[in-house]
C-alpha cells in the first residue's frame, strides 16, 4: 500500500549500487530511453532498510548477502513531481518523493543481477557508469536530489570517484 505523508510526499528509498571500480549501476526504464537509479516506495510498517532490501530484490534480483551497505544519506531528500505526474491516492495528492539514499557495494558476481525477478519488472537494461554520469542523464526534476545524494555518498565508496568539475545548475533539493 502506498504511503503519502502529511505534506504530500511519498517515502522512498534510492539505491546507488557500485562495483569494485566505483562505477554505478544505471538502469533503463522498461520500454523507454529513460535511465535512473533503482528506487521504490516504503510500504506501511517498513523501515527504510527493509524497503531497500525488498526493492533490491524486486528490481535487481539481489539479496542482502549480495551487497554491503556502505552508508545512507542523513536526512530525507525531496523532489516535486511535475504537474503531469501528479496523482491522487485516497483523496490525497502525491506531490513528490522524499527519499533516503543508500550506497551499496556489490559483493556478488554481477551475473546475480536479474531485472526479471519481480512480478512487474521496471527495467529492461542496465550498465556500469562513471560516478557522476547520472547527473547528465537523469530526468530534470530528479537532478538536484541525485546531486545531493551523490555528493553525500561519494566519500563512502571504496574507489573514490574523481571530483566532478561542475554540478548541474538549478534548484536544490527541498529539505
Amino acid at each position: 500500500m502506498q504511503v503519502i505523508d502529511a505534506d504530500g510526499f511519498r517515502p522512498n528509498v534510492g539505491i546507488v549500487l557500485c562495483n569494485a571500480d566505483g562505477q554505478l549501476l544505471w538502469a533503463k526504464r522498461i520500454g523507454q530511453q529513460a535511465w535512473q537509479f533503482p528506487q521504490g516506495g516504503i510500504q506501511r510498517g517498513e523501515n527504510p532498510e527493509q524497503a531497500l532490501f525488498r526493492e533490491l530484490n524486486e528490481e535487481l534480483g539481489l539479496d542482502p548477502e549480495h551487497v554491503q551497505i556502505l552508508g545512507v544519506t542523513r536526512g530525507w531528500l525531496r523532489y516535486r513531481l511535475p504537474d503531469r505526474y501528479l496523482r491522487r491516492t485516497r483523496g490525497r495528492v502525491c506531490i513528490g518523493q522524499k527519499q533516503k539514499w543508500f550506497a551499496l557495494r556489490l559483493t556478488a558476481d554481477e551475473a546475480e543481477i536479474r531485472l526479471d525477478a519481480g512480478e512487474k519488472p521496471e527495467f529492461d537494461g542496465w550498465r556500469w557508469v562513471d560516478y557522476w554520469l547520472p547527473l547528465d542523464e537523469v530526468v530534470d526534476f530528479k537532478r538536484a536530489v541525485y546531486q545531493a545524494a551523490l555528493r553525500e555518498l561519494a566519500p563512502l565508496l571504496p574507489a573514490k570517484p574523481r571530483r566532478r568539475r561542475r554540478f548541474a545548475p538549478g534548484s536544490h533539493p527541498t529539505a
